[in-house]
């Protein structure tokens, strides 16, 4: 499945709509204004919280948490510690998989692998507007999973540059 991410640069919370490749509203990411840390929510089209994703405090390397609608914390996404010749991310899943995001994170060219295969690709070079870019996304892999990692490195980079 692909999805297109229209960003609305400089909105109020960064409220932005994913689109699936038919053109019609999938998920919003709703971000919260005035909290402590970073949070943002994703829903979807009906409104219902798919993801909670909120900035962990007090870590030694930037890192968010993705929490499922009940709460439960699924995934930790955080940058790796020692990556010389490129920008490499990691993600911890609650049930012990692992998840590699690597790529040019700026320019959102980048894939996430689980065990070496690609299960997403980020690209900004399948559109022509600065602020939108696609996520194809394997069948049978976790799209809201997915895109709310997506939402988790882009809010990261963003940060440290």
């Amino acid at each position: 499945m692909k999805y297109v991410v229209k960003e609305r640069l400089f909105a109020i919370g960064d409220d932005y709509w994913i689109e699936n490749e038919d053109g019609d509203k999938a998920y919003l990411v709703d971000g919260k204004v005035l909290r402590l840390r970073d949070t943002f929510e994703l829903k979807d089209a009906e409104g219902r919280v798919v993801a909670v994703i909120k900035e962990k405090m007090l870590t030694v390397r930037d890192a968010m948490k993705i929490e499922n609608a009940s709460g439960d914390v699924v995934a930790t996404v955080r940058k790796k510690l020692f990556t010389p010749f490129r920008d490499k991310y990691h993600v911890e899943l609650a049930d012990g998989g692992e998840l590699e995001i690597h790529g040019d994170l700026i320019d959102k060219e980048y894939k996430i692998e689980a065990d070496g295969d690609r299960i997403a690709e980020i690209s900004r070079k399948w559109f022509r507007l600065r602020d939108t870019y696609g996520v194809k996304i394997s069948d049978g892999a976790d799209a809201g999973l997915l895109l709310a990692v997506a939402v988790c490195v882009d809010h990261l980079v963003d940060e440290e540059h």
